[in-house]
């Protein structure tokens, strides 16, 4: 009984120093602030409603509500939901959906890195990708947990058609997108080096379902790399070639004609 008692309390007190580091890192910096403001403000107008799908600790909900925009913010763990809540609960332009997204409705055994929340995942094919890694040592996920899953044609049915959708789930990216047959304006999904081909995947699904502009910004950069949007091939292209250490980064596709 002590030992599971004091188990129990010190994954809590590394949940607690995992989450205060993440606010930390992506609420610390000005700049960081900024150039999100700068690259979401060409996709995201006043009024708009974006779908933050992987929320985390929510320093995308910030910049979007300085932009204007209404938020839909979706984030399965538990701890990150609390933080949210605490953070925009009173903000009647944020809804807070604790689920995660897939193909399709159900449960799901999502596995928990406490001391490093952002990089919790339901993906199995992640967690073994960044086994040994470069840029991904020390890397553990010591919790499991059974999440609600919905889609995003779900979440479009019930909050309306998002002008904007961010993808952040940890390898899990070309699921989300699987469930999504409704296509907005904008979307944007993160890649790693360590998982092209789930890249690559959602670059298919974005093309299947009518995105013809593509671009990338590399890390937290916030800073796309084309002036002028290219193709789907092009960026498969691009994507293929960059460098191991790169790391991870997001990749933007926009609807013809859509702002950008």
């Amino acid at each position: 009984m002590r030992a599971a008692w004091y188990g129990s309390w010190y994954d809590s007190w590394r949940t607690i120093r995992g989450v205060a580091r993440s606010l930390r890192i992506y609420y610390g910096s000005g700049a960081h602030r900024a150039a999100m403001e700068r690259l979401y403000g060409r996709f995201v107008a006043p009024g708009d409603l974006v779908f933050d799908i992987g929320a985390h600790v929510g320093d995308r909900i910030a910049v979007l509500r300085r932009l204007g925009a209404r938020v839909v913010a979706v984030e399965p763990q538990p701890a990150l939901v609390k933080t949210l809540k605490l953070l925009y609960g009173r903000d009647r332009a944020v809804a807070i959906e604790p689920v995660a997204i897939g193909r399709r409705a159900g449960i799901l055994k999502f596995r928990l890195n406490v001391d490093n929340p952002t990089v919790s995942t339901a993906s199995d094919a992640f967690r073994q990708a960044a086994d040994g890694a470069p840029g991904w040592e020390g890397q553990t996920w010591t919790r499991t947990i059974d999440v609600p899953v919905t889609t995003l044609d779900m979440l479009v049915a019930r909050h309306g058609t998002a002008a904007f959708i961010k993808i952040d789930v940890e390898g899990s990216e070309s699921e989300a997108l699987a469930g999504l047959t409704r296509p907005s304006p904008a979307l944007s999904f993160e890649f790693t080096t360590i998982q092209r081909r789930v890249a690559e995947a959602c670059i298919e699904r974005c093309a299947e379902i009518g995105y013809t502009r593509y671009n990338a910004a590399l890390g937290e950069t916030h800073a796309l790399i084309y002036r002028d949007w290219v193709s789907a091939d092009e960026i498969t292209v691009w994507l293929r070639t960059l460098p191991q250490g790169a790391n991870s980064g997001d990749i933007y596709a926009c609807l013809p004609g859509s702002r950008s």
